[in-house]
């Protein structure tokens, strides 16, 4: 599974209906339209798919919908997070419904001491056979001291970095000597992906594959081949404005990729609360990026 996880990583949202019930078949149609963009892999409900709404009941049900559809073609992650018996429990779940590895989000409100996280994700990787993948940002900052402790653990394979410490990342990478696999999370990853490769890390999560895999697509061949004009001229006209954007309001990391899809005719409903939809004047600025983006890809390689 780890082999696999070495190019542009999936994250797909989960469509809800206005009535707030899960839209499954919705979800398979969003499944499909990834899937074409031909991802390393995907990661099914994390913080994309708005995992901390869901109820465990729900992450089963999104997993086994993922795993007959996708069919193998690529792998499929499960989120899971919480406290450790929470993450426990959506791990087990995970597994049970075909997941090939778990991405364990950090466990918000509960701070502790890097060695309570090696703890944590001690005790979830026990409990089972998948690959555990550990998160950090926010709430879960790990020293490379206890990420060595992290690398020594059977069943840890790798480490998602959203916290953008590029400093602590090479100790890190330096200290662990390549055991573990690191990914890329920040958000709008793009705008961070020739800082990451510059360490050694290559394999990002991009939410925008999940409302404008054609750009997403785009950029990441361009940066597999060091196409420094293609990646410059939709960092300027897509990324780095919806960059700013999402630093408006809290919660657009998110929202604004449903109201992508919404824009293009390919709604997967609103977010949950405690998250907000966009704004009317967002949602306008958010499709012109779009177009922007979208020109770019018409407008070809620079001549």
């Amino acid at each position: 599974m780890t082999s696999s996880l070495d190019g542009l990583l999936g994250f797909p949202v989960t469509p809800f209906r206005k009535t707030g019930e899960l839209d499954l078949p919705r979800f398979e149609t969003h499944l499909a339209e990834m899937l074409e963009a031909k991802p390393a892999a995907l990661f099914v409900a994390c913080g994309t798919g708005e995992f901390a709404s869901l109820t465990l009941t729900e992450h089963r049900e999104l997993l086994r919908v993922a795993v007959a559809n996708v069919d193998g073609a690529v792998p499929v992650l499960a989120g899971a997070g919480g406290g450790t018996q929470v993450a426990l429990e959506f791990t087990r779940s995970a597994e049970k419904a075909g997941a090939d590895g778990v991405l364990v989000l950090p466990p918000y409100l509960q701070v502790g001491p890097p060695e309570g996280l090696v703890e944590h994700y001690r005790q979830i990787a026990a409990a089972t056979g998948l690959g555990v993948i550990a998160y950090q940002r926010a709430t879960a900052v790990f020293t490379p001291e206890s990420v060595c402790e992290l690398a020594e653990i059977d069943g840890v394979v790798g480490l998602k970095d959203g916290h953008g410490d590029v400093e602590l990342l090479q100790r890190i990478h330096t200290v662990t000597g390549g055991r573990l696999l690191m990914l890329n999370g920040m958000p709008t990853a793009e705008t961070f992906a020739k800082a990451f490769r510059a360490i050694g890390v290559r394999a990002y999560s991009s939410a925008t594959l999940s409302f404008a895999p054609a750009i997403a697509r785009a950029f990441h061949d361009a940066f597999e081949r060091g196409d420094d004009d293609m990646q410059q001229a939709l960092l300027r006209e897509f990324y780095v404005p919806l960059t700013q954007l999402r630093h408006t309001t809290n919660g657009y990391a998110v929202a604004l990729v449903k109201a992508g899809l919404d824009i293009q005719g390919r709604s997967a409903g609103p977010v949950r609360p405690p998250l907000r939809d966009v704004s009317p004047e967002h949602r306008a600025e958010l499709a012109r990026i779009i177009e922007r983006g979208h020109a770019v890809l018409d407008a070809g390689p620079a001549k």
